[in-house]
């Protein structure tokens, strides 16, 4: 299979990018998106050209590293998948693709196609986490959790972080992931001591950091690579006026 590929090239967050374009020939149907770029970057580095910079890490659809906007969907056209998960077979031959790194201003492009998505960490360090005597590992049955809501908070830890609900909300929302983070602790007893602060904290850190507001248009949901639903977003309003009546 022979692709055409506008790739968008910056050298930092300072300098203005542009899409260059590429040629890559008898690329293998079963070839992974990551393992043509690699097939790419070995052909310019032979012709003493610049290799396109992208990241990744695990390559099994668990870390979200991979992240790329790919013909102005992001990961690419499969469902439910990250973009190292995405194979060749899924374009057809001949066709010209169009690589772009996460579009946000909480995401600064930092080189080509990689973005610094440090702002999640920020809102992590902020609400995402426990306050508790971790002591002892207690017996798994020692705490009561209901299926239901095990099964709902495992649901939302599913989250990778991997930031395509921002890049593809008009707003740049991070609502989606922050609604996950809330969710999968407040549905089990040990998030709960914690439940008002964390709320609260992790959405003025978004709204510190530039994420916009969300405007229910769901295509968050509809390109989230693990499926996490903006059900979860319901529950962080839940949580955000239970949190104001405490106060």
């Amino acid at each position: 299979m022979n692709f055409k590929l506008k790739i968008w090239r910056q050298k930092n967050v300072r300098e203005q990018g542009r899409f260059e374009t590429y040629s890559v020939e008898d690329i293998a149907p079963d070839t992974s998106f990551l393992e043509m770029l690699d097939i790419l970057n070995d052909k310019l580095i032979r012709e003493g050209g610049s290799p396109v910079a992208f990241d990744h890490d695990c390559r099994e659809g668990i870390c979200g590293m991979c992240s790329l906007y790919i013909n102005g969907e992001a990961h690419g056209p499969d469902s439910l998948v990250t973009t190292c998960q995405l194979f060749m077979r899924r374009f057809r031959d001949g066709s010209t693709i169009t690589v772009e790194p996460w579009r946000s201003p909480a995401f600064p492009i930092i080189k080509d196609l990689v973005v610094d998505r440090g702002a999640f960490d920020k809102i992590m360090q902020a609400g995402g986490y426990i306050n508790v005597n971790t002591g002892g590992v207690p017996d798994a049955n020692s705490i009561a959790v209901s299926q239901v809501n095990a099964e709902l908070s495992m649901d939302a830890a599913a989250c990778i972080g991997c930031g395509a609900c921002v890049a593809t909300c008009k707003n740049g929302s991070a609502m989606l992931f922050i609604s996950a983070r809330v969710s999968a602790l407040s549905h089990l007893p040990q998030g709960r001591p914690d439940a008002a602060r964390r709320v609260k904290a992790m959405i003025d850190e978004a709204d510190k950091l530039g994420f916009g507001s969300c405007t229910n248009t769901r295509a968050c949901e509809m390109e989230c690579p693990k499926g996490i639903r903006i059900s979860n977003i319901a529950r962080l309003n839940l949580e955000w006026i239970k949190a104001k009546f405490h106060d």
